[in-house]
């Protein structure tokens, strides 16, 4: 810091051969610093530190060790300690961390709530409530992100993996978009990060969707949502010990194809199964 210090004198007059001598080091050393003022190492460290911080806006749940991951996966070479180290110099923190002084509140919302609890649809891909849930197997825990249509209450996307990173809830919106007319739909979350990464909330606008977020700790604002995981956590979840995550998976898509979809009535539906309720009420095709 002390040669930014030297020019700045120099400019208001005072020789650089003075200001040196009496700092204790060469003007040759000044010199080089003004043909080169950031060693290659810095420079190297500004772009590295653009792509943490890229990473951890879309992810801020993230600590160090997932943020390494995720540069090696980007195709940088670099070690943990040298991430943990600009981490902390930058102040790049995981927003779940325990630690105290750290900001664990949850963002701002990206969306208006445009639902306001009102769980209701006059017909398909008007409304869709998304969410996250987690749960524990012997190889760790496994993620599902899943979209449901709140006119027939069917899942319209969903996905799994072993990482809650926002692109599980791309991948599940995206599954969910391959339906017909979706275009317009309005898709309800909570303000978790993957809902506000700029990644989700740039995939809801390629997919032509319309983005609505609930308050901060207000469940209800989700209601419809986690009524679902509570039927998944009582039929699916609890019902055993997971060994594997590829046993979990396997069985959770089981469950909500064969048998939430095909099997499960509900009064709500006139005692139809979602797939039912659609087959029997689903709109004509529109015309070419």
């Amino acid at each position: 810091m002390t040669y930014p210090l030297v020019r700045g004198l120099a400019a208001e007059g005072i020789a650089v051969a003075t200001t040196c001598r009496v700092l204790k080091f060469t003007p040759q050393g000044f010199y080089k610093w003004v043909k080169q003022p950031y060693s290659d190492r810095d420079w190297d460290d500004a772009h590295l530190i653009s792509a943490m911080l890229d990473i951890h806006h879309d992810d801020p749940e993230f600590g160090y060790r997932f943020i390494a991951d995720e540069l090696e996966r980007a195709g940088w070479t670099v070690s943990e300690n040298r991430v943990q180290r600009l981490c902390q110099d930058n102040k790049i923190w995981s927003t779940t961390s325990k630690k105290r002084g750290l900001n664990r509140k949850a963002g701002p919302p990206v969306h208006d709530d445009l639902i306001d609890r009102d769980f209701t649809a006059d017909g398909p891909n008007e409304r869709w409530v998304g969410d996250i849930t987690e749960h524990p197997t012997a190889e760790g825990k496994l993620y599902l992100c899943t979209f449901k249509d709140l006119w027939s209450n069917r899942i319209v996307g969903y996905s799994i993996a072993d990482r809650m990173t926002a692109a599980l809830a791309i991948a599940a919106i995206r599954n969910a978009g391959l339906r017909r007319d979706c275009e317009g739909v309005i898709v309800h979350t909570d303000r978790g990060s993957q809902f506000r990464a700029r990644a989700f909330v740039s995939t809801l606008k390629d997919l032509d969707m319309v983005g609505s977020m609930g308050r901060v700790g207000a469940c209800g604002d989700n209601a419809s949502a986690e009524s679902f995981f509570s039927l998944l956590q009582k039929n699916v979840l609890n019902r055993q010990r997971w060994q594997t995550r590829d046993e979990l998976r396997l069985a959770i898509v089981i469950w909500i194809e064969a048998k939430y979809h095909r099997r499960r009535r509900q009064r709500r539906l006139g005692k139809l199964t979602p797939i039912e309720f659609e087959t029997i009420h689903q709109p004509a095709p529109r015309a070419a």
